[in-house]
C-alpha cells in the first residue's frame, strides 16, 4: 500500500510537471517550416547509416538490452517515461523546467515556443526520412505482449523503430537550450539523454535507434544554430528565459523528477 501511494504521488507530480501553465492552452504549436531547407533535411537523412542487420551482434545486443528495461515497468522511472512520451511543443518544453530552473508553459515565451516548434519540424523531418527507408520493427512490434507506456493502435505498434524520432527531437531541444543558455548546457543535455532512455523503457525503441536519433538531433541543432534566423530569434528567446526565471515560478514536479532519475538502469 505504501509503495502504491508513493507511486500515485509521483504520478501526480509528474502530471503537474507536464501540465501547461495557467495562461497557456494545451495545443500543439507546430511551425509550418523549420529553420532548415528541405534539401538540408534530405542531406542530413542521407548521412544516417542503416540500422543493424537482423540477427547481427548489434541487433542481438539491442534486443537483450530492451528485455532488461522491461524490469522498470510500473516504477518511478517508468512514470517519468510516460511523461516524456509527450514531445510536441510547447508542452514538451516543460521536460526541461528543472534543468533550467524555470517554469515554462506560459504565454510569455512565444519566441521560445516558436524556436522549438521549428526545431521539432527539422529533427523529426530528418528522422522520418530515414524511417521511410529503414523498416526496423519496434520492441513492441517484435513482442506483441510488451507493454508500451502510451496508447498504441496496431499501425503504431508496427511502425518503424529506426531511428528514434523522439531521441532526435529531445536531443535537438537539449542542444538548442544549451545554445541559448550555455551555463545550463550540462543539465539540459542530461534531460535530452533521459528522453532517449525513456523510449527504451517504453519499449518503443532499441538502443541503436536511440543512438541514431541522438546523432540526428545534434546534427540538426548544429545547423539550426548557424542560421541567421535562429540568431535573430535567440535574442528574444534569451530575454524570455530571463523573465521566466525572474518570475520565481518553478516546476512542482522537480523533486519527483530527481527521484525518478535516481533509479538505477538495468
Amino acid at each position: 500500500m505504501r509503495a502504491a501511494a508513493a507511486g500515485g504521488a509521483l504520478a501526480a507530480l509528474l502530471l503537474a510537471a507536464c501540465a501547461p501553465g495557467p495562461a497557456h492552452p494545451p495545443v500543439f504549436l507546430e511551425s509550418g517550416t523549420g529553420y532548415l531547407a528541405p534539401a538540408d533535411l534530405a542531406r542530413l537523412a542521407q548521412a544516417v547509416p542503416p540500422p543493424p542487420a537482423p540477427g547481427s551482434a548489434t541487433d542481438r545486443a539491442d534486443k537483450a538490452a530492451s528485455a532488461r528495461y522491461a524490469a522498470l515497468q510500473g516504477g518511478d522511472r517508468w512514470l517519468l517515461a510516460t511523461a516524456h512520451a509527450e514531445l510536441r511543443p510547447p508542452l514538451a518544453l516543460q521536460h526541461f523546467d528543472c534543468a533550467l530552473g524555470v517554469r515554462l508553459g506560459s504565454a510569455q515565451t512565444p519566441t521560445l515556443d516558436r524556436i522549438m516548434a521549428r526545431a521539432f519540424h527539422d529533427a523529426n523531418g530528418v528522422a522520418e526520412r530515414v524511417k521511410a527507408r529503414a523498416a526496423r520493427p519496434r520492441p513492441v512490434g517484435d513482442d506483441p505482449q510488451r507493454q508500451a507506456c502510451q496508447r498504441l493502435d496496431a499501425a503504431a505498434r508496427k511502425s518503424a523503430s529506426y531511428p528514434s524520432g523522439s531521441a532526435a527531437v529531445g536531443t535537438a531541444y537539449a542542444e538548442t537550450f544549451a545554445a541559448l543558455e550555455p551555463n545550463r548546457a550540462e543539465a539540459v543535455r542530461r534531460i535530452g539523454r533521459e528522453i532517449g532512455i525513456s523510449r527504451l523503457i517504453c519499449a518503443m525503441h532499441y538502443p541503436s535507434d536511440v543512438s541514431a536519433g541522438e546523432a540526428i538531433g545534434r546534427a540538426v541543432a548544429a545547423e539550426i544554430a548557424a542560421t541567421p534566423a535562429f540568431a535573430e530569434d535567440a535574442l528574444a528567446a534569451r530575454a524570455e528565459l530571463v523573465a521566466a526565471r525572474a518570475s520565481g515560478r518553478t516546476n512542482p514536479g522537480c523533486a519527483a523528477e530527481r527521484a525518478a532519475l535516481a533509479t538505477p538502469l538495468p
